[in-house]
């Protein structure tokens, strides 16, 4: 089966002040970043509280290592996850897309609720 990759992706595991995941998609030219504070889940229907932060560039994507104390993120990060993803819908309130990674794949969403929170949902296939 084909596919037709809309991007790259990565989800960096960030042990910071509290640990959690920056999930990043490639699109328009920049990461679209959100800060998960769960792992992402590979079970449908399970829902993550996902806040969007700042774009970041792309040769990001493959960033592991330590940002040092008293620098924005300061903390450890490690590549959780990364691959590319194809997108199958976008609007100002629903991004669907299906990944193809190492750990996570399948179709799922990131549906906005409220200011830069939004859900991250693995979706039934």
């Amino acid at each position: 089966m084909s596919f037709i990759v809309s991007g790259r992706f990565v989800i960096q595991k960030h042990k910071a002040t509290h640990l959690h995941y920056d999930f990043r998609l490639e699109m328009d030219g920049v990461l679209k970043s959100w800060a998960v504070p769960k792992e992402p889940s590979t079970e449908a229907g399970v829902r993550r509280l996902a806040v969007q932060v700042e774009d970041h560039a792309l040769d990001y994507i493959n960033f592991e290592g330590t940002i040092p104390e008293g620098e924005y993120g300061a903390g450890t990060v490690e590549i959780w996850d990364k691959g590319t993803y194809t997108l199958k819908n976008r609007t100002d309130k629903i991004i669907e897309f299906t990944l193809h990674g190492s750990r996570l794949s399948g179709n799922y969403a990131l549906i906005h609720f409220k200011e830069n929170n939004w859900l991250l949902i693995r979706k039934k296939t």
